[in-house]
């Protein structure tokens, strides 16, 4: 009876996707805000162009998959440093915490930041600088839950918070993801991933910033205090479906294949594929080629990204024959323009 429940779900959420993906209109691209919630600032994930929807485990999974967050030994500590676009100035900062919780479940908080920088403070009378400098301030915070039915099925929900403000003008708003893998074979070699991200409230802009002074309309000795009403956008919706397939070549050495299509709701939907190669789990070695699907309108919604991708993986075992382990990361990902992004993370699993 359980099989046959999760079976109608799986199926269920599969169907509800397949019906997403042609719900996008094109005519709409580069049309939504809140971008920053399609940064990925993990490292491991990174350096597979955030592919891994089938793969994906542990505090990674609350930015892509979520489903994947229960499949992790007992507790996951994640902080990560991503150079975004460099030469930009501009960075993210991460910090993620999973937890196992009984047998099956999981829950997991992230935290993300992104760091502009200073910038300076130019007006109508002083184009050159006032001699200020704003921070903007954008910021998450997800909190998620998964559940593992006999290690083949998990699914999973997160609901995040986003901030973005100024000096003077902000808006809040929330997102939902929810996501589903299946693993099957006699070493679980088989994975299957799908997953529904930034579901939720339109955001608008408020503050004291939307406002300025002028005269009255035919009493220019009277001044008015004016405030321009902002338009609300959307968040930027994504569908993710994945698979990925182990080749064993050794007891402790294998090579993972992996693809996935990714639906962009306000932009275009993009294909990819990539490998990655384990060494006694001690070593991962991975690479990805993601391209777009279609012709952009114009250049303002081209991918920045040229489409390789690439990184590595060290784990390094706390106390001999232990599954504890310090796992050091990095990932590149080639732009045009700019210098590419470089993320760096430090996990440590216990």
């Amino acid at each position: 009876m359980n099989k046959n429940i999760y079976t109608i779900l799986f199926t269920c959420l599969m169907l509800l996707s397949v019906g997403h993906t042609f719900a996008g209109n094109p005519d709409r691209q580069g049309e939504a805000g809140a971008s920053e919630l399609l940064f990925n600032p993990w490292a491991r994930s990174a350096g597979l162009h955030t592919l891994n929807t089938s793969s994906i485990t542990g505090v990674e999974s609350m930015r892509l998959n979520v489903a994947g967050l229960g499949r992790i030994n007992s507790t996951e500590l994640y902080a990560g440093s991503t150079s975004l676009y460099s030469g930009t100035g501009i960075n993210l900062n991460a910090l993620g915490y999973a937890q196992s919780v009984g047998s099956n479940g999981a829950f997991g908080v992230s935290l993300m930041a992104v760091d502009f920088g200073d910038i300076t403070v130019r007006t109508e009378d002083q184009p050159g600088g006032t001699g200020a400098s704003y921070s903007p301030s954008f910021f998450h915070m997800g909190l998620g839950y998964a559940y593992t039915y006999d290690n083949k099925i998990s699914v999973g929900v997160l609901f995040r918070i986003i901030s973005e403000s100024t000096t003077d003008v902000s808006a809040r708003g929330f997102a939902l993801d929810a996501g589903i893998q299946y693993v099957t074979g006699e070493r679980d070699e088989f994975k299957l991933g799908i997953s529904l991200r930034n579901i939720g409230s339109p955001m608008k802009f408020s503050g004291e910033g939307l406002s300025f002074q002028g005269p009255a309309p035919g009493n220019e000795d009277v001044t008015l205090t004016i405030n321009r009403r902002a338009e609300a956008f959307e968040l930027p919706s994504v569908l993710n479906i994945g698979l990925s397939y182990d080749v064993y070549l050794m007891d402790d050495i294998y090579v993972r294949g992996l693809g996935n299509f990714t639906s962009n709701a306000f932009s275009l939907d993009q294909l990819g594929v990539g490998l990655e190669l384990f060494f006694l789990e001690k070593f991962v070695l991975r690479g990805a080629y993601r391209t777009d699907l279609g012709t952009a309108n114009d250049i303002a919604t081209e991918s920045i990204y040229s489409g390789l991708a690439g990184g590595v993986s060290l784990n390094i075992p706390i106390r001999r024959g232990s599954n504890q382990t310090i796992g050091i990361d990095y990932g590149y990902r080639a732009t045009d323009p700019f210098n590419g992004t470089h993320n760096v993370a430090v996990r440590l699993s216990f």
